[in-house]
């Protein structure tokens, strides 16, 4: 099923939450704070990357910005914008990529958002093309 493209005012509105919950992640590590806003149901829901000594339980700010949409009754994700400091737009994570498919599913429209304005406009679908999903449990051999 296809959406509609989010209008600017939203997508402009998305980049802004993200860049502004950027400021509040907590990367005393890696020093690399993202910050996300996902797009449900007209509200917007926005998480920032919570590094962990034990890297492995560092919680992503696109996986936090779900889970705040999820708490807050969501089930499906109209858009995302992940804001980070990078001159070049970054993608998402693997595990990132996977948990906004379960929500979002390959139509959903993706802003990558770099330093200095620079930005990156694509879909789920394009960064993860063939993502694990709910059709595979349902096949049997």
């Amino acid at each position: 099923m296809s959406r509609p493209a989010p209008r600017r005012r939203e997508t402009a509105a998305l980049v802004r939450a993200a860049r502004a919950v950027r400021r509040r992640a907590y990367a005393p590590y890696s020093r690399f704070r993202v910050g996300a806003a996902v797009l449900a149901g007209g509200a917007v829901h926005v998480g920032a990357n919570v590094e962990n000594a034990s890297y492995g339980l560092t919680v992503c700010a696109e996986r936090a910005a779900v889970a705040a949409a999820v708490a807050a009754g969501a089930r499906r994700l109209d858009a995302v914008a992940i804001a980070t400091g990078t001159a070049e737009p970054t993608p998402p994570c693997g595990a990132c990529l996977q948990t906004l498919a379960e929500l979002g599913g390959p139509g959903l429209p993706v802003v990558l958002a770099g330093a200095r304005g620079a930005r990156v406009e694509t879909t789920l679908g394009e960064l993860l093309p063939r993502g694990f999903g709910r059709r595979f449990l349902r096949r049997r051999v």
